[in-house]
């Protein structure tokens, strides 16, 4: 087995481990690969690892690999902050949208043609250039969200601050989606928990994890 084949199925095992932890089953919860800066080969390597779900931070590269890679039938998974001038774009080829936090993304992203899944991305700090809607706008942009054509929510993303723990950074989020749950029944997956903190997001009910250097080894330098 290569170097990704042994970290993938480490990560798998820490999954299936966490999920056993938390009383949960590891088959309801979605691990997206993130192969920001790693090259299309790399992807094709994960695919036939059996990995089908890939997530990527800049529309960019996300698009030249969705194209390059089309044969594969992935679902890509946009998970970085979006402009709102690349949000029809970036609908071309996504199965997900992970980060909208703003009501002109939003409205950016609206079509009466298809519909796209997306995550509402709230920001855990005081920080307003994380990303990410302030809590105490959460309900607002969720309407905007329930109320534009074209976009299926699936529930929250965050990322947990770097400054304090992980485990009640995700609380916060698992209480924050009981406020989106009483709006729209449907939303309740939760899009947290990342290389290095994805036992926590498990034990706080994450259904999709966005894992990137634990399953691909170190990112290549940004060309």
């Amino acid at each position: 087995m290569s170097g990704l084949g042994y970290r993938l199925a480490a990560v798998q095992a820490g999954i299936a481990d966490a999920a056993r932890e938390a009383g949960r089953e590891a088959s309801g919860i979605t691990t997206i690969v993130v192969t920001k800066f790693h090259p299309a080969s790399l992807v094709r390597e994960l695919a036939a690892h059996g990995v089908r779900d890939v997530g990527e931070n800049r529309h960019q590269e996300a698009q030249a690999k969705a194209a390059e890679l089309a044969d594969l039938g992935l679902r890509w998974h946009f998970v970085g902050q979006l402009q709102s001038k690349k949000a029809k774009q970036v609908r071309a080829y996504a199965a997900a949208i992970h980060s909208v936090d703003r009501p002109a993304l939003v409205d950016a992203l609206r079509s009466d043609e298809a519909s796209v899944d997306c995550f509402v991305q709230v920001n855990l700090t005081d920080d307003p250039g994380r990303g990410g809607v302030a809590p105490d706008a959460l309900e607002e942009l969720v309407e905007r969200v329930l109320g534009t054509p074209g976009l299926r929510l699936r529930g929250l993303m965050a990322v947990a601050p770097l400054d304090e723990p992980a485990r009640p950074a995700f609380a916060r989020v698992r209480e924050l989606s009981e406020r989106v749950v009483r709006l729209a029944p449907e939303a309740r997956d939760l899009s947290m928990g990342m290389s290095h903190d994805f036992r926590d997001a498990i034990l706080e009910g994450a259904t999709h994890l966005r894992i990137g250097s634990a399953i691909t080894g170190n990112r290549p330098a940004a060309g």
